[in-house]
């Protein structure tokens, strides 16, 4: 019989994501929460099983010791997977893992006073999803909610401007000498591009208010639905392209 995943490490994360969509077939409190546990721990075992792949098959360089560290807490394997495959994170905001891990964790430890609302089950699964193509390279589900399938595309068109902004902003510290603050991420580098006279006011405006509907969607906080839509994936896909095109003429 063939199997439905193409690599065999990859069978395991794999259906333990599958057990925890089939889930939300039926929506209660209790497989709500047991749907987000599962997802929580395909995830870890996804870091894991990435992290620990023979070096011919992932082209990582990572000791057994730093793996066995990296292993014994889920913070640490985010550590791990953002120092050693970080390209391998498009559509994939580790912050909003960590942060669905410790709703997670308040569902697993405080047991049946708690629930949880059906759409962020929902955004965590189509983000383990990505994160899980991303790694192992074939999509797991293709059924995804119409709503989470766009705030996929979304995320995977929020990174690639994030990418192009940060090599574009990394440019100009080279060029200008500019020193960086303590905390380098998108609110630095757009500090960075307005000092520099890279982006105009405007421009910075629509970075902020994208970054924040970005936040907004990510973390399953109320509205995101409406804000994140086709057209809003289409001006991510402007920006991207423009901020490589800065890069370019340089």
């Amino acid at each position: 019989m063939k199997s439905a995943h193409p690599h065999p490490w990859s069978s395991g994360p794999g259906e333990i994501l599958r057990h925890g969509l089939g889930l939300l077939r039926k929506d209660t409190d209790t497989n709500r929460r047991l749907a987000m546990i599962n997802i929580d721990n395909a995830v870890e075992l996804m870091m894991k099983t990435y992290l620990g792949l023979p070096k011919r098959i992932n082209g990582l360089t990572i000791s057994r010791k730093e793996f066995q560290e990296a292993s014994e807490s889920f913070p640490a394997l985010l550590d791990a997977l953002e120092k050693h495959g970080a390209d391998k994170l498009d559509g994939v905001d580790l912050g909003a893992i960590e942060w669905y891990h410790r709703l997670r964790n308040e569902l697993y430890h405080q047991g049946n006073g708690l629930t949880v609302e059906r759409d962020k089950v929902e955004i965590y699964a189509e983000i383990a999803n990505i994160l899980f193509k991303n790694l192992f390279g074939y999509t797991l589900v293709n059924n995804a909610a119409r709503n989470t399938e766009i705030l996929g595309e979304f995320l995977v068109e929020w990174a690639r401007l994030e990418r192009a902004l940060q090599a574009r902003i990394e440019r100009e510290i080279r060029k200008s000498g500019l020193v960086p603050g303590k905390r380098v991420g998108l609110l630095e580098w757009l500090r960075i591009a307005q000092e520099t006279k890279l982006l105009d006011g405007h421009e910075i405006d629509e970075l902020s208010q994208l970054r924040q509907i970005r936040n907004l969607a990510a973390h399953g906080q109320p509205g995101w639905e409406d804000s994140v839509t086709p057209e809003l994936v289409v001006r991510l896909q402007h920006w991207a392209k423009r901020l490589s095109d800065l890069q370019d003429e340089d």
